[in-house]
Formats: structure tokens, C-alpha cells, sequence
């Protein structure tokens, strides 16, 4: 992955942060620091910072509000 994507995945952790126990925000912190260092992260790291994001990050499923907006029909 690229540095952009990282930064796209690190960033949205961020809102986070109060939710993670000790051991991933120890992870988070070390993830944060290595992006600062401009390194990219190994394939182990980038399945780890997924595997947070997609613990942590639920997508909204917007079809559930469909019924509080009218269409019209004209």
C-alpha cells in the first residue's frame, strides 16, 4: 500500500483512539510514529492496521434512512 493509504487509515483510527485497549493503542502509537519516520510498513504492519480499522470502522449503511426522504414521483 501506498503512504497515502496509510495516512487515510492512520487518520481515521485517530477518531478511536478512547475505544482501543492498551495494547492496540501501543500499536496505533507505534504506527503513527513509524509514518512520521516516512517508513512503509511491511506487510505484516499494513494487515495489522487493517485489521484495526475494520474492527473499529463500521460503514453506515444508508439505505436504512431512505424511508425519512421522500421521492417524488413526478
Amino acid at each position: 500500500m501506498s503512504y497515502r493509504d496509510q495516512q487515510k487509515l492512520l487518520d481515521c483510527l485517530k477518531k478511536y483512539i478512547s475505544k482501543m485497549d492498551v495494547r492496540e493503542l501501543e500499536e496505533y502509537k507505534m504506527f503513527v510514529k513509524r509514518q512520521k519516520d516516512d517508513e512503509d510498513f511491511d506487510s505484516v504492519s499494513m494487515s495489522r492496521l487493517k485489521e484495526l480499522y475494520d474492527k473499529y470502522h463500521q460503514t453506515i449503511d444508508k439505505s436504512k434512512y431512505d424511508h425519512f426522504f421522500k421521492k417524488s414521483d413526478e
